[in-house]
């Protein structure tokens, strides 16, 4: 068995639809190692109750199906970043009640977007970190909080690595441990950091930045849309511009073996069909080439 396979955490995010117990047995279905869920509807405020059947119907389902690791994405609605009261008091709430649904259900992290700042760059910086050190405090325990990078589109924070590091820079001491991050290919991209033509210096720069050690998750998406557009649209992975070297050298790159790496491509009609031919795709990747194939 290879070093890929022992450490492979390899999905996608699945449909809860029907309830979060189902989701193991969709990663199942499409051949995934790791999955990404919601634990409510991402683009509704109206929070679900889970119940204790429901919660112990999920773990058994996850203990049986062989799936290594599942971590939540929170709600589309939630900004912690907004000046507006109203916004930030809901979003608040609602990221809390997401904290709780993560820990119920007996699952490690979150991955979460920065929010949007609106007025001022720096403000909402702190507005950020201020809400989520609230929210990490409402709800004790391990769970951690993977902040995605972002696009940068509009006034959306998280584009840089240098806003991603001050952002968890500003939680209190205490709760920083909880805060992790998530880089999605798609996003970095779009954001500037070039995948195709610099792919070791944007890691470096991770690296010196944030620090790799911070890095807990990867969303592996192609872009829909040209180097530096600051605007996030997945496509297929390999069949956009960022094209498939950048994948096939993550997939390759031990920096990368122990991190769950998760598609966000499209789905398609059946929402099974793509999501195993990328997965299959980047298991390809994964294999080093031989010399006829270079």
């Amino acid at each position: 068995m290879s070093r890929f396979q022992v450490e492979e955490q390899l999905g996608a995010h699945v449909s809860t639809q029907g309830g979060v117990q189902s989701a193991p047995g969709r990663g199942v279905t499409i051949g995934a190692t790791a999955v990404q869920i919601f634990t409510k509807t991402p683009n509704q405020w109206r929070d679900p109750v889970i119940t204790p059947e429901g919660r112990d119907a999920f773990r058994t389902g996850w203990a049986a199906s062989g799936i290594r690791t599942i971590v939540v994405h929170d709600s589309y609605l939630i900004n912690l970043a907004s000046p507006d009261s109203a916004l930030s008091c809901r979003s608040v709430e609602s990221f809390i009640a997401e904290l709780e649904r993560t820990t119920y259900l007996g699952i490690s992290a979150i991955v979460s977007h920065p929010g949007n700042y609106i007025d001022d760059r720096e403000r909402g910086l702190d507005r950020n970190a201020a809400a989520l050190a609230h929210c990490l405090r409402s709800v004790p325990g391990e769970v951690k909080v993977l902040l995605e990078a972002t696009a940068g589109t509009g006034t959306a924070l998280g584009s840089r690595f240098e806003e991603l590091a001050g952002l968890r820079d500003r939680i209190p001491a205490d709760l920083r441990h909880r805060i992790g991050f998530c880089a999605d290919t798609c996003h970095l991209y779009a954001a500037g950091y070039d995948l195709v033509g610099g792919f070791d210096a944007v890691w470096e720069e991770w690296d010196r930045v944030i620090g790799l050690e911070h890095l807990a998750c990867l969303h592996l998406n192609d872009s829909k849309t040209p180097f530096a557009s600051r605007r996030d649209r997945h496509e297929l992975i390999g069949e956009g511009s960022l094209g498939a070297e950048p994948f096939r050298r993550i997939m390759q790159d031990p920096r990368f073996a122990g991190i769950p790496k998760l598609i966000e491509t499209p789905k398609g009609d059946d929402l099974v069909t793509n999501d195993r031919r990328m997965l299959r795709r980047l298991r390809r990747y994964a294999r080093p080439r031989t010399a006829a194939a270079r």
